[in-house]
C-alpha cells in the first residue's frame, strides 16, 4: 500500500506546465477531508498550499504549494488538509 512517501513533489519545468495547462482545473477553499486515490494523478498546482497527511502513519506528510508538480499513487490513503485556497490542473492515469 503506498503511503505520502511515495508521492513525488517537485518544481514544475517549462514543458510540464505547458502539458499540464490543457488538463482540467480544480479548486477549493481552505478545508480539511479524506481522500483515496483509485488513479494516479498528476497536478500542477497554479496557486495555493496543501499538506496531505497519510491515512495509516499520520506523523507522515507531505506538503506542496504554487509551482509544484505533484504526483499522487494509486492506492494512496490520505487526509488533505487545505491551509491556503488551492488551484491545481490535475490529470488521472
Amino acid at each position: 500500500m503506498p503511503t505520502v512517501d511515495d508521492v513525488i513533489v517537485r518544481k514544475a519545468t517549462q514543458e510540464d506546465r505547458a502539458k499540464c495547462e490543457q488538463w482540467p482545473v480544480w479548486s477549493a477553499e481552505p478545508s480539511e477531508f479524506d481522500w483515496e486515490y483509485t488513479q494516479t494523478e498528476t497536478c500542477l498546482i497554479i496557486e495555493g498550499k496543501a499538506t496531505v497527511v497519510d491515512s495509516d502513519d499520520p506523523k507522515k506528510s507531505v506538503t506542496f504549494e504554487s509551482g509544484d508538480l505533484v504526483i499522487f499513487p494509486n492506492g494512496l490513503s490520505c487526509k488533505w488538509i487545505i491551509t491556503e485556497t488551492i488551484k491545481k490542473y490535475y490529470s488521472f492515469d
